[in-house]
């Protein structure tokens, strides 16, 4: 039977600047992440580091991405590293899911019963059209830019009663009053919509003293995968949990964003550095799946885009 495998040893695996972004744990921290670079295999290493090097429960870690495939995938990897209790109580989850179990431990502070209904997006869509149906009729265009505006208005933060003094055009005025509607005929369905998840929190982490201290005392590190894809709302989720303890590695890559019509920010890159100037920033530049002549006109392509933080790929 083979011997496990220390993380020494899974260490010893990685090249020099990945073994720097898994054993920096002392503040926050932001793996700058080119393309085929061994991201996953640094935050996978870095957790079992977390725990077994370093003593932390892995109750009070927490990793985030964006698809329930790369949640899949990173939890997979993490429990072959970690075995029996060690993992016991890890969150490797997408940011929806850290929101939906953040809800549910919060109801009644959040002023939601027991057994809240999640409506997906054509349960929304269905509200909607019946709100809107009693002005006009209208068609599903309408709807859907509707629908495309209330979501917009969500992941930046902007609540029913706010929306109203954003609008700038008679379209988003008319959006604006659909949303109060809509926000309240949720609440009487005690229910919520995906986005929902992540601004319900974090306006609750805003505004509850008590719940925040709670949450910083449940997860003390958190890693946050594809963070060039976040929107305001999940960095502002990240930035509540993490304020205190500064201890937090993400992993992104502004020229590998492509979710921006999802209101993905990639300047939250720019934005973790003015919010924590203790930042420290860590390049993974060596690629492990291309070959130096695609790497050289992968550059040149990169080469002018706007950047924060500049890179070169590199192969052997």
């Amino acid at each position: 039977m083979n011997a496990p495998v220390t993380i020494q040893q899974r260490l010893a695996r990685l090249n020099p600047r990945q073994q720097e972004a898994v054993r920096y744990i002392d503040g926050p921290c932001l793996v700058l992440a080119g393309a085929g670079s061994g991201k996953t295999s640094v935050i996978t290493t870095k957790i079992a580091y977390l725990v077994q090097e370093c003593g932390m429960s892995a109750r009070r870690i927490a990793a985030v991405t964006f698809t329930n495939k790369a949640a899949r995938e990173m939890k997979e990897r993490v429990g072959q590293m970690l075995k029996g209790k060690e993992g016991h109580g890890l969150t490797v989850s997408t940011f929806h899911t850290l929101g939906l179990t953040i809800i549910r431990a919060e109801l009644k502070a959040l002023g939601y019963k027991p057994g809240f209904s999640l409506f997906d997006p054509e349960d929304a869509k269905a509200l909607l059209r019946d709100l809107m149906n009693k002005d006009a009729q209208v068609d599903a265009d309408q709807i859907n830019s509707v629908q495309s505006q209330i979501s917009a208005w969500k992941n930046d933060l902007v609540l029913p009663g706010q929306a109203l003094s954003h609008a700038g055009s008679d379209d988003e005025h008319y959006a604006a009053r659909v949303y109060e509607a809509y926000g309240r005929h949720l609440k009487a369905y005690n229910a919520v919509d995906f986005d929902d998840l992540i601004m319900l929190p974090v306006v609750l982490l805003q505004q509850d003293a008590e719940a925040l201290a709670r949450w910083r005392r449940r997860i003390h590190y958190m890693l946050v995968d594809e963070y060039q894809d976040t929107n305001v709302s999940q960095y502002q989720l990240v930035k509540l949990l993490m304020a205190e303890r500064s201890t937090f590695t993400v992993v992104g890559d502004d020229d590998q964003s492509i979710y921006a019509w999802r209101g993905a920010r990639p300047e939250n890159l720019v934005t973790l550095g003015e919010d924590f100037p203790r930042l420290k920033v860590i390049k993974l530049e060596q690629n492990y799946r291309s070959t130096g002549t695609i790497l050289r006109a992968a550059n040149a392509l990169i080469a002018h885009n706007p950047h924060v933080y500049d890179k070169t790929l590199w192969s052997e």
